[in-house]
């Protein structure tokens, strides 16, 4: 584990995967989204949050 400048712990992952894709998550209602190729659809998928949260950089603060 990683501890970044705000003290928020970090994890280093290893993962087998078949593709990846690097997406930026948008704002839909009240939920965020993430559009991914229909071909996807139905397999299981894995999201991982690259960046700290706005509350969790507050909160640290």
């Amino acid at each position: 584990m990683y501890s970044n400048i705000l003290g928020i712990m970090m994890m280093e992952i290893k993962a087998q995967c078949y593709q990846t894709l690097d997406k930026e998550v948008k704002s839909q209602t009240n939920a965020g989204v993430i559009y991914v190729p229909k071909a996807w659809a139905g397999k299981k998928v894995r999201i991982l949050l690259l960046e700290p949260l706005e509350e969790e950089a507050k909160r640290v603060e």
